[in-house]
């Protein structure tokens, strides 16, 4: 451990001492430093929390840091854990341990919790159901702003948030969302219709959670009501849950950006098997893409053989193409990512490019084609440089429409990752260049000689 002195009275099994130290300590902290440990002193240091604190703790932990800890659990232990556990937090945990876990989990928690439990874990996988907690405060239009402050004193410890009230009516249908501060600066016998504004965005339960992250993005809010298609309010979905969603979505959009299947687990968890599995597929993939490579520089064998200077300019070609096709791809996924772009756009989209790729196409053409003349004489010089230009153009197009095809096919956009795009570009760039050769240099014969 990284601490010395806890480190020593861990050693000196001073558990009492160890217990007023951990409590100084925020349970992020105590949950990073279990996480480093060997699973043994894991388990002792966990029991050795402060009793309210190792509930906390628990939640920070990764799933299978949680999993390893409930085994050493008595049912008991188990039992008082689940039901200190926050609804949301509880679904998480459920949802991610081993299905015989799981079971043995669910048979421990009480009556009501275990409905509350099954109601959450019925929603779809990555949805808002499985997102949101039932745990939030509600008032009455008719109430008084003392009452209802009243009543938030009374509710507000065993909510998620108070810092936005939800307004409904009798049939709990979802009227408004105020924040408290609204309530806190009303005149106490003023009600709370009279400060309503009837203003207020709201998810269903079986939308992708990504949504929750735009919407928050967007609006700027830290908590989202959840309702049926009856506008009852079901729960809520808050800012520290949205973080942890945003935070995964972004790792993943980044590991299907490098052609690997995303992991569904942290890097340290991922076994050298599971990690192989992970990234196999994609570079068998690539590995066939890449034979169009070899069967263009075969077909073009002769006009090779005749002007082997135009050898000299193949890597960078290519390398001219797939750097372009890259940055285009990226810029498009995050574009259709954050909505900046939207599907039905891509014709305006597809002229933008167009445009962009001519003016990239015309100035890397100009400056390849002098490299071209330097290295050998005007015929190649003019090959290379309308080869570039036209090798920088259809890339970029590529990698604009990679990412346009997949999001109307409702794919994720990411899945066009660089290493798919740049192996495309490089087949399309020989193929370019040695049509364009031949046509300017003419049937391999090298006349200009």
């Amino acid at each position: 451990m990284a601490d010395t002195r806890m480190e020593s009275l861990f050693n000196e099994q001073k558990w009492e001492e160890l217990q007023n130290l951990l409590t100084d300590k925020p349970s992020p902290e105590i949950a990073e430093m279990l996480s480093t440990m060997a699973k043994t002193h894991r388990v002792l240091l966990y029991h050795a929390l402060p009793f309210p604190q190792s509930f906390e703790v628990f939640s920070y932990l990764e799933p299978d840091i949680q999993d390893s800890l409930l085994t050493e659990l008595t049912d008991q232990e188990a039992r008082e854990l689940l039901a200190k556990l926050r609804p949301d937090d509880r679904t998480v945990l459920l949802e991610d341990l081993p299905r015989q876990t799981t079971m043995r989990l669910l048979n421990l928690l009480s009556p009501p919790d275990l409905i509350e439990a099954r109601k959450l874990l019925g929603y779809p996988e990555e949805s808002i159901g499985r997102l949101m907690t039932p745990d939030f405060v509600s008032v009455l239009p008719s109430w008084t702003i003392e009452r209802a402050l009243q009543h938030i004193r009374r509710k507000g410890r065993e909510a998620e948030t108070i810092g936005i009230i939800y307004v409904t009516d009798a049939q709990e249908k979802l009227l408004n969302a105020l924040g408290l501060e609204r309530l806190v600066l009303a005149a106490p016998s003023a009600t709370i219709e009279n400060i309503m504004d009837h203003s207020f965005v709201a998810l269903a339960p079986e939308e992708d959670r990504e949504e929750a992250v735009r919407i928050m993005q967007k609006y700027d809010l830290f908590a989202l009501p959840v309702v049926d298609t009856n506008g009852v309010l079901l729960g809520i979905v808050t800012a520290d849950d949205v973080f942890d969603v945003a935070t995964e979505e972004a790792t993943e959009d980044i590991q299907k950006g490098a052609a690997v299947e995303p992991l569904k687990m942290s890097y340290r968890e991922a076994s050298v098997w599971g990690l192989y599995r992970k990234r196999i597929p994609w570079l068998i993939g690539l590995v066939l893409v890449n034979l169009g490579a070899s069967v263009v520089l075969a077909a073009y064998e002769e006009i090779l053989t005749s002007a082997i200077a135009l050898v000299f300019f193949i890597p960078l070609l290519m390398a001219s193409g797939g750097n372009t096709g890259t940055q285009a791809a990226t810029l498009m996924v995050r574009a259709l990512a954050t909505e900046d772009v939207k599907g039905s756009q891509w014709i305006k989209v597809l002229g933008k490019e167009f445009g962009v790729g001519s003016l990239l196409g015309i100035t890397m053409g100009m400056g390849v084609g002098l490299i071209g003349v330097g290295r050998s004489d005007w015929s190649i010089g003019l090959a290379v440089g309308l080869a570039t230009t036209a090798i920088v153009l259809v890339s970029n197009l590529i990698g604009v429409l990679f990412p346009v095809a997949l999001n109307f096919f409702r794919i994720d956009p990411a899945v066009a990752s660089s290493p798919m795009v740049t192996s495309t570009a490089d087949v399309t760039s020989l193929l370019l260049y040695f049509s364009i050769a031949t046509v300017i240099i003419g049937g391999g014969t090298g006349w200009w000689m």
